[in-house]
């Protein structure tokens, strides 16, 4: 491309003449980033408007226009308010219009097409600089634009979608509705002209990969020698058996070496995976240009810039919105959707989300996530499909074994992904960064987060339960289901800016997201606002910088932290009785060289301490529901709302409305119990009694009546008290009796460890 504005303007008029849209778009980009001349630019910004339209882009096209509509030459002031209205007017008609997922619209032969661009007369010549170059270079009106947009609003047949390859369509046929853009959204511009945000440092980032890498290799280790020497004990134990000499073996080196070649075959083995248990097709440029003309554009830009090829793109037959991708270099990098994605989102929604994932691969954390979703994909899938198995077989004990082996499983799962927890938080921030960058569309990427969002908390109502693919997945998604639970409830139907506070407001938001898989989402669109302002746009939210954060009420963080608290008390002890017998000893008064030689004695205090901590916090943690305190059927917003909410301060509620979650083995440990109540969701826990054989699993799909503790955190969830159906069955949940039994239990612990030491 030439680097000269008029050359590179010239190129980009040729191109639209002859209908290469998207080559127009690159060249006449260029020159309005340029700014060499008022002259260039505002002609190259009249072809943009025609190029954009040409490619389905209506609301890129309607943005140019506000713009010129505020020029000082009123030629062209006129032709652009003029052409905004036409343009209003085609973007209200084709909300109306049913399109499948090829982007074909069929012809209205009941009345003809008007056409797009009118003649305005005589133009304006001489400082207008705009001439009557438009309706020369453009197609004729008869021939329809060759891209139009998909995103309908109706109901989407996803089995149409085209492959590359000329591969057949997709067997799982679903039909998706486009979450419809909530009335209260702003609607926010994007950037015509833009500079890149102030370099960070990447040094966290490293920092995070080293870690995880270690935690992931330490973990597997563990596992893997736990294992081993498991086996090795039930065979010597066994009458006929011999153990396994190799399982004496240190496997540091060997598992070393294995991970290295995971890693190395990890696109191709994630590629087997993904299309063997999750439909994955591949996508080609030109069928991702149906679905979004700027993310092709965006995608072939960006690697052109870098030196790179275009990242293998696929797609997955899942509803909810999911973007992930994965390799080791940049050309062997994959781009995987979900096409309740494509379906779901907007154009330059679309390529917000593509342009995370270039962010990712320019970041190269998705190196190491490659590995961590490989490692973790395989017991996720014997977790799923041994619980299936067990729902069917009849035999108790055999049952019995298939739920502990199901239970390992996702176990082993859970402790795999968390060794990932913290560079999936961190390296989104970097994700979201780049996306603007390349995009110039913070506002772009704030709908399709919160889209996203609300996507997944429709797949989930809409099943009634999470699906174990979006689960299995959520570590590389955007967003995380658990987050999207009950913001993504409240999108659609409230300003969701005050469930946001919270999250970039609270001090110690950071403290309770430290077990959550993704970053808190209000600090992330707080920081995409900032972004926004940065560039002199109008944000999307209205989540205001702040330059101090809220006030929390100290006795609530010190209940809080109490057992955290107590074990730090707890190990403070410890030292100093090992300091006084060491002064005792030196001083002749008293011998314990042999206790805190064998350091035991430490264990012991720290859960002594922990111990205490757990009974001071009991009370507060879970206080007595009585019906003057208990909210009924509360509005979910406005217990959200408050930024100080820590989850010692709980709320006692009684709620109405529907159990979801997944049924049978799979959801043997309470993992997955979400309260519906009317349009909103929020994540329960439970813990049974174990003499009590009444079970949550029972209750799923029936209306219930909920009385519990809501507690607000990275993720706000209910501590379950009693679930009562409308027969009048009841299932109690006993959080303060195990709380008790932990601490009983660490304390007899911590005496018994002093005693024997």
């Amino acid at each position: 491309m030439s680097a000269h504005p008029d050359s590179s303007l010239e190129a980009g008029l040729t191109a639209l003449k002859q209908g290469d849209y998207q080559t127009a778009i690159d060249y006449l980009e260029a020159v309005t980033q340029a700014l060499e001349t008022e002259k260039t630019r505002l002609q190259a910004m009249r072809g943009l408007v025609v190029a954009y339209e040409r490619c389905g882009e209506i609301d890129k096209a309607i943005a140019l226009c506000q713009t010129l509509s505020q020029s000082k030459y009123a030629q062209l002031r006129d032709w652009a308010i003029h052409r905004q209205k036409s343009l209003t007017k085609k973007q209200k008609k084709s909300t109306k219009t049913q399109t499948n997922i090829t982007g074909f619209v069929p012809f209205d032969s009941s009345s003809p097409s008007s056409p797009v661009y009118e003649d305005m007369g005589e133009q304006g010549t001489g400082d207008a600089g705009i001439g009557n170059w438009e309706e020369s270079l453009c197609p004729s009106e008869d021939s329809p634009s060759p891209l139009v947009s998909s995103h309908s609003g109706t109901l989407i047949p996803l089995s149409a979608m085209t492959v590359s390859g000329g591969s057949p369509p997709l067997q799982e046929s679903i039909s998706i509705t486009q979450s419809p853009t909530p009335s209260n959204w702003r609607q926010a511009g994007r950037a015509q002209q833009w500079q890149n945000l102030k370099p960070v440092s990447l040094i966290p980032l490293l920092l995070l990969e080293v870690g995880s890498a270690v935690a992931l290799f330490w973990v597997i280790r563990a596992i893997l020698q736990f294992v081993m020497a498991v086996t090795n004990d039930i065979l010597v134990k066994l009458p006929f058996g011999e153990p396994i000499q190799l399982f004496y073996a240190e496997p540091t080196a060997l598992l070393l070496l294995a991970l290295v070649l995971l890693l190395v075959v990890s696109p191709w083995l994630l590629d087997a995976v993904l299309e063997a248990f999750y439909g994955r097709r591949e996508l080609d440029l030109n069928s991702l240009t149906n679905y979004s003309p700027e993310a092709s554009r965006v995608l072939q830009r960006y690697c052109r810039q870098r030196g790179w090829s275009v990242p293998k793109l696929a797609t997955i037959p899942l509803r909810a919105p999911i973007a992930l991708s994965y390799g080791y270099l940049p050309r062997t990098a994959r781009i995987v959707v979900s096409q309740g994605l494509i379906a779901q989102l907007a154009d330059d929604e679309i390529a917000a989300i593509y342009a995370t994932q270039l962010g990712h691969i320019k970041h190269k954390d998705f190196v190491l996530m490659s590995l961590v979703l490989l490692v973790t994909l395989f017991p996720y899938g014997i977790y799923i499909h041994i619980s299936h198995w067990a729902d069917r077989i009849g035999n108790k004990i055999l049952r019995s074994l298939a739920t502990a082996i199901a239970s390992l499983a996702y176990l082993v799962w859970s402790l795999l992904t968390g060794t990932g927890l913290w560079l999936s938080q961190g390296r989104l921030y970097l994700s979201d960064r780049t996306a603007v960058e390349i995009t110039g569309n913070p506002n772009g990427l704030i709908r399709a987060l919160l889209k996203i969002a609300q996507g997944i908390a429709d797949d989930i109502t809409t099943q009634g339960q999470t699906n174990p693919q979006l689960e299995s997945l959520n570590l590389l998604a955007p967003v995380g289901y658990q987050q999207a639970l009950s913001l993504g409830s409240l999108v659609s139907h409230t300003a969701i800016e005050p469930a946001l506070k919270w999250d970039y407001l609270n001090p110690y938001g950071w403290l309770f997201a430290m077990n959550n898989t993704h970053a808190l989402m209000g600090d992330r669109t707080q920081r995409l606002c900032q972004i926004a302002r940065q560039w002199r746009l109008q944000p999307e939210l209205d989540l205001q910088p702040t330059t101090e954060p809220a006030t929390i009420n100290r006795s609530a963080v010190y209940r809080q932290i109490a057992p955290w608290l107590g074990m730090l008390v707890g190990a403070a002890a410890a030292g100093l009785l090992w300091l006084i017998w060491q002064i005792a000893f030196r001083l002749g008064f008293l011998n314990l060289y042999w206790i805190y030689e064998d350091f035991s004695f430490i264990i012991g205090c720290v859960l002594i301490g922990w111990s205490i901590g757990t009974f001071v916090r009991i009370n507060s943690f879970f206080p007595d529901i009585k019906p003057p305190q208990v909210q009924t059927d509360p509005d979910l917003l406005d217990l959200l709302a408050s930024p100080t909410d820590l989850p010692s301060q709980s709320h006692p509620v009684r709620i109405s409305g529907k159990l979801l979650g997944r049924r049978g083995v799979c959801n043997w440990w309470g993992q997955d119990l979400v309260l519906q109540f009317g349009n909103q969701l929020v994540k329960l826990h439970h813990l049974p009694s174990p003499y009590n054989s009444s079970s949550t699993k029972d209750l799923i799909g029936r209306q219930i009546l909920l009385t519990g503790w809501l507690r607000r955190g990275a993720t706000p969830w209910i501590d379950i008290e009693t679930l009562r159906t409308q027969s009048g069955k009841t299932v109690y949940s006993y959080h303060p009796i195990w709380s008790t039994l932990w601490a009983c239990t660490a304390a007899v612990l911590g005496i018994y460890i002093l005693w024997a030491s």
